[in-house]
């Protein structure tokens, strides 16, 4: 898909079947000038990626650029043909402030990446006093799993990480 170049916003009932590759190609790119988006999607899907917990790694990194929301649930019966299944509005709204830069955001993705890959709590891929000081200051357990932190969380701990190298 071609974006505009110019902000734009976007008003959308993307397909089931592909809501989150349009996502990706929206909200993953932070050379997309989006501003704002009420996209409807199936509800699990809108759930999933507005949910701050237990996070996600797609949630994560879009986290880092826009404020994601659940703004309203659709039943069947508000389309015609109505879908086997209900729909979610999924509101994305960039940051004044992204929590990460546009030019950190591809090492801010592998670095989170890594951690949910890595199925294991955060203090086992940061080093034990780095991970016990950042959980005591953004206010995660030391036995955190990667889902159980947010956006805001990661980015924090990414800049940390980022600085003591």
């Amino acid at each position: 898909i071609r974006w505009p170049r110019e902000p734009f916003a976007v008003v959308a009932n993307l397909p089931f079947a592909g809501g989150t590759e349009i996502l990706s190609s929206l909200l993953g790119d932070p050379e997309v000038p989006l501003r704002h988006a009420e996209l409807v999607l199936q509800w699990e899907v809108a759930a999933k990626r507005a949910s701050v917990w237990p996070s996600t790694l797609l949630g994560v990194v879009w986290g880092a650029l826009y404020d994601l929301g659940l703004a309203r649930r659709l039943a069947p019966s508000a389309f015609a043909p109505p879908p086997p299944v209900d729909a979610g509005v999924l509101r994305a709204v960039r940051r004044r402030q992204p929590l990460v830069s546009a030019r950190d955001l591809a090492a801010y993705t592998a670095f989170v990446r890594r951690a949910f890959e890595a199925r294991r709590p955060v203090r086992k891929v940061l080093p034990p006093r780095r991970a016990k000081r950042l959980a005591d200051e953004l206010g995660f357990a030391p036995d955190a799993l990667p889902r159980d932190l947010d956006a805001r969380q990661w980015a924090a701990v990414f800049a940390a990480t980022s600085r003591a190298r």
